[in-house]
C-alpha cells in the first residue's frame, strides 16, 4: 500500500510585509488610494470591452468603489471634521 504523508503546514511569505508600527490611519489612507487607482484603472479598461464583459468589469469596478466609500467613511470616524 502507499503511505499518505500529509503536507507540512503553510508558511506565510513574507516577500512583501507592511511595518508593524504603521498606524491604522496611515494604513487605511493607502488602501483607500490603492482602491481609488483600482476603480480608475478598472473603469478606463472597460472602455476597451464590449458587452459582458464590459459589464462585468464595471461591475467589478463599483466593487472597488464601494470598498473605497467604505474606507473613507472609516477614516472619517478616525479623525471627523471640525
Amino acid at each position: 500500500m502507499f503511505k499518505v504523508t500529509p503536507n507540512p503546514p503553510r508558511k506565510s511569505s513574507t516577500i512583501f510585509l507592511i511595518n508593524p508600527e504603521v498606524d491604522n490611519e496611515t494604513l487605511l489612507a493607502h488602501a483607500c488610494e490603492s482602491l481609488a487607482s483600482a476603480s480608475v484603472m478598472a473603469s478606463d479598461f472597460a472602455g476597451f470591452l464590449e458587452g459582458s464583459q464590459r459589464n462585468t468589469l464595471l461591475g467589478i469596478q463599483q466593487s472597488i468603489m464601494l470598498g473605497e466609500l467604505a474606507v473613507n467613511r472609516v477614516l472619517d470616524n478616525l479623525d471627523p471634521p471640525g
